[in-house]
């Protein structure tokens, strides 16, 4: 279980975000002490920090550069002052990302599982097997079946099957599933998108499950929880 470390001054938002990344199976605490934000991060000892740049007594920046010189922990600002000007800034004081407020929290979960992806090493963890309908999907390697009959899918096919299991029942964002696809926001193409989902549909059509993913118009898509 990863650990997750929240600086962030606004309640409500940490509070959000604490609950939504437990419910990803994560292990997460908020700062308490803004003063002593560095003694808090050591006694938690985190495998990621979320970190506002707007805080009482010093900023995210400064925070950043005490964390630094003592660990190589990822850092994932939150800030709502998002121009290139804080980008470089936060780049420059040691930040692993930037994620601009207001933000989908199927974007900053998206987010983190990239950042905690390219920092560690999710090889060595057991492969779990995402059913549902009869589709099985193994995220270690990549291979599906539907019904005991393997259906070949490209590397985008298969990390955007894997988000709708991983969250079936639920509605996931176009925003969320462009941010897996590329394990960042920087580079979004709706278009492409568009082709890796209708291509990701034919196949599991052709397999025997149509309507097996279905388009909620202005939110995203959904793959229904058959136990429901």
């Amino acid at each position: 279980m990863y650990r997750i470390f929240i600086v962030e001054d606004d309640g409500v938002i940490a509070g959000a975000v604490e609950r939504h990344l437990e419910s990803w199976g994560y292990q997460v605490a908020c700062a308490q002490k803004f003063d002593a934000v560095l003694a808090e991060f050591q006694d938690f000892d985190p495998q990621l920090v979320l970190l506002d740049i707007s805080l009482p007594f010093f900023n995210g920046y400064h925070w950043c550069q005490e964390i630094r010189k003592v660990s190589k922990v990822p850092i994932l600002f939150l800030t709502s002052a998002s121009d290139n000007v804080n980008l470089v800034m936060a780049m420059q004081m040691g930040g692993d990302d930037l994620l601009a407020k207001p933000f989908d929290l199927q974007v900053l979960s998206a987010k983190v599982q990239a950042m905690l992806r390219r920092a560690y090493d999710f090889a060595a963890a057991p492969a779990v097997v995402l059913t549902c309908g009869g589709a099985a999907l193994n995220p270690a390697n990549g291979t599906v079946t539907v019904n005991g009959q393997r259906v070949e899918l490209t590397r985008n096919e298969g990390k955007l099957l894997q988000l709708l299991l991983e969250r079936k029942g639920q509605i996931v964002s176009r925003d969320a599933m462009m941010t897996a696809l590329w394990e960042s926001d920087s580079f979004v193409d709706e278009n492409t998108l568009s082709v890796n989902v209708n291509r990701l549909r034919r196949k599991l059509e052709a397999a025997g499950l149509p309507d097996f993913i279905r388009t909620k118009k202005g939110a995203g898509y959904l793959v229904e929880d058959e136990t429901l």
